[in-house]
């Protein structure tokens, strides 16, 4: 390239350089000298191993009047929606919030409103409360005697809901409507080894389901029932609760590496397969480990034992770094004779395991176990050889630190997951792009490597990380498969469902440590509701949210008002309403006291 002959010698540049003695031959050199060192470097020089970007993202800290504003924003999100719901579906279960239809998917017991009564009290929305009341007054808790009733999530909705009203207003028929629903749902306990089958015929006493049953819906009980037989001083009902905790302590886990797997025979009590998973059908049971632990005063610890042998599994052997973004998530697997076999999905369902996480680096003393007559190490012997090696590792790191940092780093990617979309709005399930024939990283791999190496930058997965700002709508397949590579994953189910599990992690993760940027991502996500799920009466599940056509679906699930937008409005709140060390949720986001049992409760119930 032939440069014009004057260009150098009239620029006021190259003058500059000039009077300061520097040559364009100096510039020359140090130019090439440089490119010569970065390919050194990267070519021979650069540390072997794993490579994992460190960045830290600045957050404004806002005013609390900002954040008070925006937890208005929120009720008034709960008041568009529940409003809806009450002109166009109450008493019935849900609003379909486009067509203003309503349906009756959960017994027809108004189920959007026994489950928004927390919300409403945590809220201030008095009013509201009372007109809610009259769905718990007049409710008929037998069905049509064809009619079946779901024991889980009646559980988990109407009879959480009632009980964390009573214990936010100590109202008398909360508690006798609570037990009448206990005591109706007990012929689901009928079985030989006292786990609950699928459903309940309330008007012939009879219970129904597969000899074979799912682990959310077999273990997502015990504090409801707990909490019930505290309030009632009924024997039977926590009888109910404890028969869970004894089924799991003394079921054969070694082959599962101490970590429950998703099906149960209900006559024998023990585990039926080798599928492991944090997410469907599995998330609320590992949940009620460490909850049914805080809940009864940190008393319990068989399930304090059950919850440290369920997430040291999960650390060592489901929870992996994507290649390129080095992202952190957890998926499922199915144990073979050759191996754990991941399957690399990563569920919105499992983005309440993060803030589990923080929970249990809050409240329990994780570096000091001696203290409540644990020994780490020793959870481990009745395990396999390969298992017993994992806790070797862990034991080697501040556990502490390492819930925390697995918290974080998992909270972030299902943030990223909203964030990546033009939507900002969530899929169910997406596939990480990792193993075959891209690398396939264990989390813990990645942090001996990052020990070993001097901890260089915040630990794997850690670090804050931007979002994605690629685009899908490419020319070709080729194209976007590129795209999605530098992503990290493929969308699997594009649908988001209004669903609370992020919210919840953001907001506990705020609490425990402060710091405001799950506060802003939690905003980010509100903002991305309003623009795309609002409707004309409430708020919609919506589709294909990877794309720039999203729609809307007609369904406005209960949990909505119960979980997701308490969440947030907790989230914005300055004052602690709910602390973490005096009140626990349970799966649906009801909110039940800490309590501790009498010396005559321990010895008429035989509860620790």
């Amino acid at each position: 390239m032939n440069l014009p002959a004057g260009l150098l010698r009239n620029n006021p540049a190259v003058s500059s350089l000039r009077r300061r003695g520097i040559s364009i031959r100096h510039v020359a050199f140090t130019f090439v000298f440089s490119i010569a060192l970065l390919t050194l470097y990267f070519n021979y020089l650069q540390p072997n191993g794993y490579s994992f970007p460190t960045g830290v993202i600045y957050y404004p800290p806002e005013t609390p009047e900002i954040w008070a504003n925006r937890s208005i924003q929120v009720r008034d999100a709960f008041l568009h929606a529940y409003h809806g719901y009450e002109r166009f579906a109450f008493p019935s279960d849900e609003l379909r919030p486009i067509s203003n239809m309503s349906i009756d998917n959960f017994n027809g017991w108004a189920v959007t409103a026994v489950d928004s009564l927390d919300t409403m009290l945590i809220m201030g929305l008095d009013e509201e409360y009372k007109r809610a009341m009259s769905a718990v007054h007049n409710a008929n808790f037998s069905l049509p005697e064809n009619t079946h009733v779901p024991f889980f999530e009646t559980v988990i909705r109407y009879l959480g809901g009632l009980l964390s009203a009573y214990a936010l207003t100590k109202d008398d028929i909360l508690r006798t409507r609570a037990d009448e629903l206990g005591t109706i749902m007990s012929p689901a306990f009928n079985t030989s080894s006292g786990f609950p089958m699928f459903s309940v015929n309330t008007v012939r006493g009879t219970r129904a389901g597969s000899a074979l049953g799912g682990l959310a819906e077999i273990a997502s009980y015990q504090m409801e029932y707990a909490y019930l037989g505290k309030i009632t001083g009924k024997k039977e009902h926590v009888d109910r609760a404890t028969a869970a905790t004894r089924n799991f302590y003394n079921a054969e886990l070694s082959q599962h590496g101490g970590m429950y797997p998703m099906h149960w025979n209900l006559s024998s009590g023990q585990a039926k397969d080798a599928r492991l998973s944090v997410g469907a059908a599995s998330d609320s049971a590992h949940e009620y480990t460490l909850k049914q632990y805080l809940m009864t005063a940190r008393k319990d610890k068989a399930n304090l034992e059950m919850y440290l042998r369920f997430t040291s599994h999960v650390f060592n052997n489901l929870m992996f770094i994507s290649p390129k973004r080095q992202l952190l998530y957890v998926t499922d697997s199915n144990l073979y004779r050759s191996g754990n076999r991941p399957t690399h999905h990563f569920e919105h369902l499992s983005c309440f395991f993060p803030g589990l996480l923080a929970l249990g680096a809050h409240t329990l003393p994780l570096n000091n176990l001696e203290e409540v007559g644990l020994n780490f190490t020793e959870l481990a012997d009745d395990l396999l050889p390969k298992h017993k090696m994992g806790y070797e590792d862990l034991a080697s790191f501040n556990l502490a630190d390492l819930h925390l940092w697995a918290a974080e780093g998992l909270a972030q990617t299902c943030y990223l997951t909203y964030a990546d979309q033009p939507t900002g709005l969530g899929p169910d399930v997406i596939t990480m792009l990792s193993g075959g024939s891209r690398p396939e990283i264990p989390w813990m791999d990645a942090m001996r490597e990052w020990k070993t190496s001097g901890r260089k930058g915040p630990p794997p997965g850690v670090g804050d990380k931007v979002p994605w700002a690629g685009d899908i709508t490419t020319r070709n397949a080729r194209e976007r498969e590129m795209a999605f590579s530098m992503r990290d994953y493929h969308v699997r189910n594009a649908v988001y469902q209004l669903r609370p599990e992020t919210i919840e992690s953001l907001y506990i993760l705020y609490r425990v440590t402060g710091d405001v940027k799950w506060r802003h991502r939690g905003w980010a996500i509100f903002q991305a509701i309003e623009r795309e799920a609002k409707t004309p009466s409430g708020y919609a599940n919506v589709g294909m949210v990877d794309t720039r056509t999203p729609e809307q679906l007609d369904a406005m699930p209960s949990f909505f008002l119960a979980e997701t937008l308490k969440y947030l409005y907790l989230l914005f709140r300055d004052d602690d309403i709910v602390p973490l060390d005096k009140w626990v949720f349970n799966t649906e986001a009801h909110p039940l006291p800490v309590f501790e049992w009498t010396q005559e409760e321990k010895e008429a119930y035989g509860v620790p």
